[in-house]
C-alpha cells in the first residue's frame, strides 16, 4: 500500500490535473491513497479572505469571486460536459464560504482562518477526484475531516492518534482494495464536529498520518524540484540534490524551515521505518530523494532562508536579571497564541526571539507581554540557518548583510540579518 502527496504546484491548473493522471497512469497504481493540497496559490487567497472577513473589509466578495473564477477555469477546461455533477459539487463548496460572509464576524480569527482556508483542499480534492474518474482511473472521494480526529488546538491542531487509528484502519482498507482513494491534506476535525487545520503546508503531515496508520510502504511527496536539495534553487544557482537522507537529518532541516518537507511529516514514519520519497512530478521516471533509516553522512552546506521575520527583544520592566519565572511567562505567551520561535538568544537583562511574522497574532503577543516586559523588535527580517557548515559558506551567505543575532553550535549556524540597504 502506497500513499501519494501531491501539492499545490502540481495542481495548479489543468495540465497539472492532466499530469497527474499521467504519473498514475504510468505508475499503474493500485491501493493508493492520494492526498491533495489546494491548488496553486489558493491557501494565500482563501488566507485573505479569511483575514478581510475578521476585519470586516468590505472587499470579501471580491476576493471570493477571484477565487471562484480561477477554479471555474480549471474545471471548464477539464469538463466540457456543462452537466457533470463536478459542477454542482465544487459550488455547493463555495456556498458553504457565501453562508459565512453573510454573518457578522463573532469567533476568534483561528477558528475563523479554519472553516474558511482548507475550503482549496476539499475543492481542489473534489475536481482531480472527478477528474480521475473521467479519466478511467477509478477512485473514491472521501472526506479527511471523517478520519483525522484533533484536538480544538486550531491552526495547529494536534492528531488524536488513537481514534484517527481507528477510523482509518476500518474503512479504508477494504476501499483500496478496489479502487484508488484521493482526500484532502491540512485538514482535521474537532469531536464538535469543527474544521481544523494541521499547520501551515501540512498536507505532507497529513500523508505521513494516512501512511502511518495504514502501514504503507512508501509515501511519495511530488514537487515541482527533483528531490531534496541543500538549497531553495529559487534562491541559489548551485544547488545539489541529496540522492539519500536520514530520518534525522530530514527532521532538522524540516525543524529550521526547509519548505520541501513539512516539519511534523517525518517522526510517524519514522516511527514504522516507511520510507519517504520526494520526487518531481514533471519528471515522474527520476529517483529523487529517498529519506530513511540511513547513516550518511553530509558534507555539504545546507542553507535554509525564512523571510518575513520578526525579532523581538523583552526586558523586565524593573531593569531586573531575566530569570526563570519570566521565561515562564514568555513562553505561556508564545504557547498560548502558537507562536513557533526558530531562534532565541537570553542575556543577563534581555531574552530575544525570532519567529514568523503575521500581524494578528504579534499584536496579541504584545499586548500579552506588555504588561511586564518592554519590548523592542525589528520587522522584514531574513533568518538563515547553514546545517554542517563552514567559513566560506558563512562569509558569502552574509555579504551585504547586517548581523542582528548570530549563534553557531557544533553542526548548525543561525544568523538572523537585514539588508545594509534597508533603513
Amino acid at each position: 500500500m502506497k500513499v501519494y502527496k501531491f501539492g499545490g504546484a502540481s495542481v495548479k491548473d489543468a495540465e497539472g490535473l492532466k499530469n497527474v493522471a499521467k504519473i498514475l497512469v504510468a505508475d499503474e497504481p493500485n491501493n493508493t491513497l492520494i492526498v491533495v493540497s489546494a491548488m496553486g496559490k489558493t491557501t494565500n487567497a482563501f488566507e485573505k479572505l479569511a483575514q478581510s472577513y475578521f476585519n470586516k473589509s468590505d472587499d470579501c466578495q471580491v476576493l471570493l469571486n477571484a477565487i471562484k473564477a480561477y477554479h471555474y477555469t480549471i474545471i471548464e477546461t477539464l469538463f466540457t460536459d456543462k452537466n457533470h455533477p463536478v459542477y454542482n459539487e465544487v459550488n455547493n463548496f463555495f456556498v458553504e464560504i457565501d453562508w459565512i460572509l453573510e454573518d457578522e464576524p463573532q469567533d476568534p480569527y483561528h477558528f475563523i482562518y479554519d472553516q474558511m482556508v482548507p475550503t482549496g483542499e476539499l475543492i481542489a480534492s473534489c475536481i482531480l477526484s472527478n477528474y480521475l474518474n473521467l479519466s478511467g482511473i477509478l477512485n473514491k472521494w472521501i472526506d479527511a475531516r471523517a478520519y483525522l480526529q484533533t484536538d480544538n488546538n486550531y491552526r495547529n491542531a494536534n492528531i488524536n492518534w488513537p481514534k484517527t487509528q481507528d477510523l482509518i484502519t476500518q474503512s479504508l482498507p477494504a476501499i483500496l482494495k478496489n479502487e484508488l482513494i484521493v482526500t484532502q491534506g491540512f485538514i482535521g476535525n474537532t469531536s464538535e464536529n469543527f474544521t481544523t487545520t494541521l499547520g501551515r503546508e501540512g498536507s505532507d503531515y497529513t500523508a505521513a498520518i494516512f501512511g502511518n496508520c495504514l502501514n504503507a510502504s512508501s509515501v511519495t511527496i511530488w514537487k515541482d524540484v527533483t528531490g531534496v536539495l541543500n538549497a531553495d534553487p529559487k534562491l541559489f544557482t548551485d544547488t545539489v540534490k541529496f540522492d539519500q537522507l536520514s530520518y534525522s537529518e530530514a527532521i532538522e532541516m524540516a525543524y529550521y524551515g526547509a519548505t520541501v518537507i513539512h516539519p511534523k511529516t517525518l517522526k510517524p514514519l519514522q516511527n514504522k521505518n516507511i520510507p519517504l520519497l520526494v520526487k518531481p512530478f514533471m519528471a515522474s521516471h527520476e529517483s529523487g530523494t529517498k529519506i530513511c533509516n540511513t547513516e550518511n553522512p553530509i558534507k555539504t552546506p545546507i542553507i535554509i532562508v525564512k523571510n518575513n521575520q520578526v525579532l523581538i527583544s523583552l526586558s523586565t520592566k524593573d531593569v531586573s536579571f531575566i530569570n526563570q519565572n519570566h521565561l515562564k511567562n514568555i513562553f505561556v505567551a508564545f504557547a498560548d497564541l502558537n507562536v513557533q520561535v526558530n531562534t532565541m538568544q537570553i542575556s543577563a537583562l534581555t531574552f530575544s526571539a525570532c519567529f514568523d511574522f503575521d500581524e494578528t497574532q504579534f499584536n496579541y503577543l504584545n499586548q500579552s507581554l506588555h504588561i511586564e516586559f518592554n519590548l523592542k523588535y525589528n520587522q522584514n527580517l531574513q533568518l538563515i540557518t547553514v546545517r554542517h557548515y563552514n567559513d566560506a559558506a558563512l562569509k558569502k551567505l552574509i555579504e551585504n548583510k547586517e548581523i542582528l543575532l548570530e549563534q553557531l553550535s557544533r553542526t548548525t549556524a543561525q544568523i538572523v540579518v537585514k539588508s545594509k540597504t534597508e533603513e
